[in-house]
Order: C-alpha cells, then sequence, then structure tokens
C-alpha cells in the first residue's frame, strides 16, 4: 500500500503527536485497568485441521479445546494455550465462502507473541527448514520475525518481554 510522503507525512506525524499530548497519561497519572486481561482472542479460519497442524505440530502451541459452536450448527470453535494463561480461539463456519485475507479496517494486523532468544532462533531455524517464508529479522527490525498462519493471519514472534515495547517498559 502506498506510504505518505511530503507534507501528507509531516501532517500524519503532527497528528499523532497531537493525540499523543492530549490522551498518553504518565504511569502514575493512568486509570486502574477494567478488566483482569485477554481471555482470549476469535479469529477465523478456513479449515479446522490445517489451522489444528500449523499451531500445534508445527509451532507448538497446544489445543486445549475442541467443540461445536454453541451459536452456529457444525461450525467448530477451538482454542491454543499461547502461554501466561492466554488462549488463542478460532472459529470455522462450514458452508460460508470466505475472501482471502486482507488488511483492511477492522482487521488483524498482526498478532505479536512474546518469545526468549532461544525460542526466537528456534522458530527461525524451523522456518527455515520447511521453507516457510516470512519477514525479518533482516528489515532492520532485530527483534521481530513476521509470518502468515494458513489463514492470512500475520503472526510476530517478538524477542521481547510482555509490557514491554521496543526495550521501553510500558506497563
Amino acid at each position: 500500500m502506498p506510504q505518505p510522503e511530503g507534507a501528507a507525512l509531516e501532517a500524519v506525524r503532527a497528528r499523532r503527536e497531537q493525540i499523543k499530548d492530549k490522551y498518553l497519561r504518565a504511569p502514575g497519572q493512568r486509570p486502574a485497568t477494567p478488566t483482569a486481561g485477554v481471555h482470549h482472542l476469535a479469529l477465523i479460519c478456513r479449515d479446522v485441521e490445517q489451522t489444528v497442524r500449523f499451531y500445534q505440530e508445527f509451532l507448538g502451541f497446544p489445543l486445549v479445546e475442541l467443540v461445536e459452536n454453541r451459536d452456529y450448527a457444525g461450525s467448530s470453535h477451538f482454542f491454543f494455550d499461547l502461554g501466561n494463561r492466554n488462549l488463542l480461539g478460532f472459529f470455522d463456519f462450514p458452508g460460508h465462502d470466505h475472501p482471502d485475507f486482507t488488511e483492511t479496517i477492522g482487521g488483524v494486523q498482526h498478532l505479536a507473541l512474546s518469545v526468549s532468544a532461544e525460542h526466537f532462533a528456534e522458530i527461525k531455524a524451523k522456518l527455515d527448514a520447511e521453507g516457510v517464508d516470512y519477514l525479518g529479522p533482516d528489515r532492520g527490525v532485530e527483534d521481530s520475525l513476521y509470518v502468515r498462519d494458513p489463514n492470512g493471519i500475520g503472526l510476530e514472534f517478538y524477542r521481547e518481554d510482555l509490557g514491554v515495547f521496543a526495550g521501553e517498559p510500558l506497563l
């Protein structure tokens, strides 16, 4: 997609600073978060078995539940353990013709998953060995590796602690 340039780019940057100045609060001035955290993310997959093979068999995230969706007969709802009591859920909708992934408003750009340096090296080696296409860490972002799952969902393996971004604690 085309990126803004010149005056348009400067206007975008100025607007970001205005929003930051208006809404970003220092850690001691932030209100308490009203929830306990993310219970699960719920995404849509094209093929249940293909998705299970990718997340459990290839990436190593254990499948912890697979049931029928209570809201749609025949649809599956299933969950993977992402660690730290976080779940990644999927639905399939048999009979629906879903378009291929597109990066658009309301879509998931990517899920950033915190990994150790050791796991980062392991996943990179595994992707290389299997010939799976990915981006990074060769594009100026040393601690990130980006791959798409079989549904087109972007995953980032981020060599960073939870609650930290670019070496700076956010939480």
